[in-house]
This record gives C-alpha cells, sequence and structure tokens, in this order.
C-alpha cells in the first residue's frame, strides 16, 4: 500500500533484466515502454495541488487532535485511545506526502537515494495500515462499550485498550516490512531514470508482487470494512433499541463512518484488483490498460488520502466532548487559578443529555 509503487514495468513487460548495480545503489533494468499518455502532466500537477491541501489540512486537523488529548489528561478527561493513535497515524501518513509530490512531479522518479526510499515508504505503510486498523477496532469497541461493557472498570478498559494499540501497531510493522525490505532504486536502461521500487526475489518475483497487492486489499480493505460495517450496523440497531432521543443523530454519524471509509477507500481497491486481473493475464494487456491503470491508481489513491483528514472531523470535532476540551484547551488552559476553569466544568456536569455513542467512546 505505497504511493506509486503500481505504475512501474512487471514481469511480463521486461525484455531483459540486468541484475548487476552500476554504481552500488541501484538496479538496471531494460524493459518496453508504452508511450505516455497525453495529459500526464497535468494530471501530475493537478493530484500535487490536491496532496499538499490533504498535507496542510491533515497536518493542522490531526496535530490538533493529538494536543488536545494530551491537554485533556492533564484536566482529567478520559480521552478515547484509539482517537489518540489514529491521529498519530494519520499525522505521520501526511508528514510524508511532500516527498511524494516532489517524485510525482518528476514523473514518479526517485531523486533521493534508496535510504529515503526504504524508510519514506515503510513510514507510509506502517501509518496507514495502523490509521485503517484503528478504525477497525473503534467500531468493535464502540459497540462493546455500549451493550456488553457498560459496567465494566474504566482501569480495565483502558489497559485493554492499551494492549490493543500496541498490537495493532506491531501488525503494521509486520505487514509493511516485507515490502519494505526489498524497495531499492531502480534505473531503467532504455532513459536512465531512477524510481524507487520493490525488487523481488528473481525466481519469485510473480508470487511477491500479487501476494502483496492481495495483502494490500485483503487487509487493508475486505477485513476492515467487512467490520467496520457489521459492528457499526449492530451498534446503530442497539441504539435504536435503546430509545435514546437523540439515536437519529447518531445513526446518521454512524453512517457517516461506514460510507466515508467505502468511498476513500472502495475506488482505490477496485483499481488494485484490476491491476491484479491483468497481472494475471485474466484482461489482455495493452498500452491503453496500462494508462488506464496509470491513471486510475494515481487518483484513486490520492482519494483515499482524503481520510486523513476527515477522520479528525469524523470522530473528534463532531464529538461533543471533544468540541469541549478544545475550547477548553484553547481558552482556558490558564484560567485555572481564577476558578473559571471549575465554574465551566460544574455547568457541564449539570448537562444531562450525552448521546450513547459519546458513552461509549470513553
Amino acid at each position: 500500500m505505497d504511493p506509486f509503487s503500481f505504475d512501474y514495468s512487471e514481469p511480463g513487460n521486461f525484455t531483459d533484466l540486468n541484475w548487476t548495480c552500476t554504481n552500488g545503489d541501484c538496479i538496471t533494468v531494460d524493459t518496453i515502454m508504452c508511450p505516455s499518455a497525453t495529459g500526464r502532466n497535468i494530471l501530475s500537477y493537478t493530484l500535487s495541488i490536491f496532496y499538499i491541501f490533504i498535507f496542510v489540512v491533515g497536518m493542522i486537523a490531526n496535530s490538533v487532535v493529538v494536543w488536545v488529548n494530551l491537554q485533556a489528561k492533564t484536566t482529567g478527561y478520559e480521552t478515547h485511545l484509539y482517537i489518540l493513535n489514529l491521529a498519530i497515524a494519520d499525522l505521520c501518513v501526511v508528514v510524508t506526502i511532500p516527498i511524494w509530490v516532489v517524485s510525482l512531479v518528476q514523473h514518479n522518479q526517485w531523486p533521493m537515494g534508496e535510504l529515503t526510499c526504504k524508510i519514506a515508504h515503510l513510514i507510509f505503510s506502517i501509518n496507514l495500515f495502523s490509521s485503517i486498523f484503528f478504525l477497525t477496532c473503534m467500531s468493535v469497541d464502540r459497540y462493546l462499550s455500549v451493550t456488553y461493557f457498560t459496567n465494566t472498570s474504566s482501569h480495565k478498559k483502558k489497559v485493554v485498550r492499551r494492549l490493543i494499540c500496541i498490537l495493532v501497531w506491531l501488525l503494521a510493522i509486520c505487514v509493511s516490512l516485507p515490502d519494505a525490505y526489498y524497495l531499492k532504486t531502480v534505473t531503467l536502461a532504455a532513459n536512465n531514470e531512477t524510481y524507487c521500487r520493490s525488487i523481488y526475489p528473481e525466481h519469485s518475483i510473480k508470487e511477491w508482487l500479487l501476494g502483496m497487492e492481495l495483502l494490500s486489499v485483503v487487509l487493508g480493505f475486505i477485513i476492515p470494512f467487512s467490520i467496520i460495517a457489521v459492528f457499526y450496523f449492530l451498534l446503530a440497531r442497539a441504539i435504536s433499541a435503546s430509545g435514546d432521543q437523540e439515536k437519529h443523530s447518531n445513526q446518521k454519524i454512524i453512517f457517516s463512518y461506514v460510507v466515508v471509509f467505502l468511498i476513500c477507500w472502495l475506488p482505490y481497491h477496485a483499481v488494485v484488483l484490476l491491476d491484479i486481473f491483468s497481472f494475471l493475464h485474466f484482461i489482455p494487456f495493452s498500452c491503453q490498460l496500462e494508462n488506464f491503470l496509470y491513471t486510475a491508481l494515481h487518483v484513486t489513491q490520492c482519494l483515499s488520502l482524503v481520510h486523513c483528514c476527515v477522520n479528525p472531523v469524523l470522530y473528534s470535532f463532531i464529538n461533543r466532548n471533544y468540541r469541549y476540551e478544545l475550547m477548553k484547551a484553547f481558552i482556558f488552559k490558564y484560567s485555572a487559578k481564577t476558578g473559571l476553569t471549575k465554574l465551566i466544568d460544574a455547568s457541564r456536569a449539570s448537562e444531562a443529555e450525552y448521546s450513547a455513542l459519546e458513552q461509549g467512546a470513553k
């Protein structure tokens, strides 16, 4: 699940592979090249603008979420641990975006060396998988908190959530390491252009390529979306059965979680599956197909990263408790000595209505 790792020449298009490194830091590849489709420059610069927008909004929104969660610890407010880790993961994803923009405007060439190639892709992949996994864990946690573990002590919940967060990060690292290990800077002999690509063992290139793409689809979309859809459906049904006065609003929020995840990730993984079918020759290879996949994969990859901007809104800013903590962190951070913060806390404690969804997130 790495950006711009999909437009390299595949084994079926190689006329010759020269595995001799010419400078100790690269691999030279001779390959058949399809003529580039017109408009690739326009596509690259247009997507670069969108990536910069995602970078700016994602940095600001996720930084605010992380900062408010850290500030809330000092005010005694029990923050949702998954939301903090989700914001950290999304923040690390958007931090790498300027690197991809530099590569994109140079037609995906990689002038930054092999070490940067490995580190940037590893950071991106680990945090992207972590972000998706945390969204999945949140859907399960919120349902169980509302239905089964309402009487469980906060301490036990906190310990379990910390263990799950550690396991999520470890799983994301394990999933991302194999592809990062095989990343190298590759120079095409036909035009002397250098790219950052995964170069798998020569005797099993096809198996590795297919396995990595399937891993991306299964762990990055099919399993997470299935869990998210099922548990949020169960949560919506549980809220409806509880007779909550705000159930209609809560159900719309829950529905938006599923729809946003689907909109951001379904197009990209649908195109990845099409790429797999082409790789397996279920679809005949053609330069028209390659140009379509090039465009579709770039556009849908950009769309998928929009989730880094949307997540803070859906999972933090829309939450009434979070909005209060945001206001408190910005306005009343230094007002404890005056008693103003205590007055606000007392006023807030008198509010009787908290939605079931917000209660479950604690």
